[in-house]
């Protein structure tokens, strides 16, 4: 059989306090996060990861001084490994921080790899994650002289076992938050500066999608759930409704709230700094009867399932999802 290594795109984070300044230069160097030329784009990004880096330190404080992203990819790479066998390589491949993209292509190399599947864990496409990790993959295989077949899958934004995994977790949630009163579902969501969105980005359509299939999915009836959109910096306008205002406006209604991270497949510093301890104090003050967060997807078996079933068929990803995406998105196609 054709040796096959599954690269996991997923975003990084620093692995020490000392490796956040780097780790936002690089995310704000990218000239999918910031469109300047490039020397302009360079001194923004200086300037920006100076500023940023000591308020994102003390976030990163709260988890031990690192994100724990890295060991959460490792573990649902090990995952699929088991699920895939010894004719698959799961590789991860982080876009800011170790193990970097280059990384993974020596490792694909390293091992033979006669075909490459590129698996990002962004189950919604936007041109600020997977286009990018693709890209990147693209010029450090051309790079290191690694052309070989591959596909991409472009977005999986209602792939079933993605939606039964969360549907799984959002019944969890809601039973639990239902001792305060009937709950509101918050399918919360990073945000994106409306300039993206303008450009013909599909990822807000695409958030919708997995947030209407997996309301659906958990056979609550009449469930009253909404989307909105958290992590807003800078002064540019951003997609909303913002996850705050709705914290407040659940708490004028005082309505018990369940806060899914529909976009988020792994815990991170969104999550677990500012989901369950910002987001939750604000609720508190708001006066939300209760705040339920629901966990990431992690290792859920329903969604190994879907990685799985991904990884052996990328074209799988093709269809409704992609045909939304228009032109910009990847359509799971030869890259």
């Amino acid at each position: 059989m054709t040796k096959t290594a599954i690269v996991l795109f997923n975003l990084g984070g620093p692995d020490s306090p000392e490796a956040v300044e780097p780790f936002l230069f690089n995310l704000f160097n990218d000239p999918a996060i910031i469109g300047a030329p490039a020397p302009i784009r360079w001194l923004i990004a200086r300037y920006v990861s100076a500023k940023r880096a000591p308020v994102a330190r003390g976030i990163y404080a709260h988890l031990g001084g690192k994100s724990p992203l890295l060991e959460q990819t490792e573990a649902q790479a090990a995952a699929l490994q088991e699920r895939l066998g010894d004719d698959f390589k799961v590789l991860v491949a982080m876009r800011y921080w170790h193990p970097f993209t280059t990384e993974a292509v020596a490792a694909a190399k390293a091992w033979g790899a006669e075909r490459v599947v590129l698996l990002p864990l962004y189950p919604q496409y936007s041109t600020t994650t997977t286009a990018s990790s693709v890209r990147e993959w693209m010029r450090a295989a051309k790079a290191a002289g690694f052309e070989r077949p591959t596909e991409t899958v472009c977005c999986y934004p209602e792939e079933p076992g993605l939606v039964a995994a969360m549907a799984d977790l959002v019944r969890t949630g809601w039973a639990e938050a239902a001792a305060s009163g009937r709950p509101r579902v918050l399918f919360s969501a990073h945000g994106l500066p409306q300039r993206v969105v303008d450009r013909g980005d599909p990822y807000p359509l695409h958030v919708e999608r997995t947030a209407r299939a997996v309301a659906a999915a958990t056979g609550i009836a009449d469930l009253d759930w909404r989307v909105c959109y958290q992590s807003r910096v800078g002064p540019l306008k951003w997609i909303g409704p913002a996850t705050e205002d709705e914290l407040d406006r659940a708490g004028e209604e005082r309505v018990p709230l369940v806060v899914v991270p529909v976009a988020f497949v792994s815990e991170h510093s969104e999550t677990l700094v500012e989901l369950d301890i910002e987001y939750r104090h604000r609720a508190e003050e708001a006066g939300v009867p209760a705040y339920v967060r629901v966990p990431a997807l992690g290792c859920h078996a329903a969604f190994i399932d879907s990685l799985e079933r991904l990884a052996r068929d990328p074209g799988a990803s093709r269809g409704l999802a992609c045909k939304a995406a228009g032109r910009i998105c990847l359509g799971g196609g030869q890259g």
